[in-house]
């Protein structure tokens, strides 16, 4: 199994990065303004990306685990084949002013060319939810750094 692993930290306290990972409102401001679904471990989450009004994406996933200020995992039951199965996990910590967001997209079955490219753009939507923290607004899809034909 691979894991896709990236750390970043922004300054705010825990709890305000928490929000922003545990509502579909909070995702929605970084990662795809088209982000709906519930707020409780082991209801649904549902995450579409489109550009010009062309689908690019569905992700279903199931929340798996919500620990306040310090845990939010999603396990993913429907999108591309890739990413079925695979878990996505924030663990946050406080390191004097700065929440820092350790992120880990574990259980890629291989390392396809698809996860590099996953891997680049989960660096870009967590720079998005950094800029959503400090400065109140972050870059989700639609408006998120494209970076190939595959956005």
């Amino acid at each position: 199994m691979f894991d896709i692993l990236h750390r970043v930290g922004m300054k705010a306290s825990l709890d305000k990065v928490y929000q922003a990972l545990a509502t579909p409102e909070g995702v929605a401001g970084w990662w795809t303004t088209e982000t709906t679904g519930d707020r409780k471990a082991g209801g649904m989450i549902k995450f579409r990306f489109t550009d010009g009004g062309r689908e690019l994406g569905v992700f279903n996933m199931k929340i798996v685990e919500l620990r306040p200020n310090t845990r939010v995992v999603w396990e993913v039951v429907d999108g591309p084949a890739e990413w079925i199965g695979t878990n996505v996990r924030f663990e946050l910590k406080q390191e004097d002013d700065f929440a820092v967001v350790l992120f880990k997209h574990e259980g890629w079955r291989e390392p396809a060319e698809f996860m590099y490219h996953c891997s680049t753009k989960w660096g870009v939507f967590l720079q998005s939810l950094k800029s959503l923290i400090e400065t109140g607004q972050g870059q989700p899809s639609p408006n998120d750094v494209k970076i190939s034909n595959w956005h």
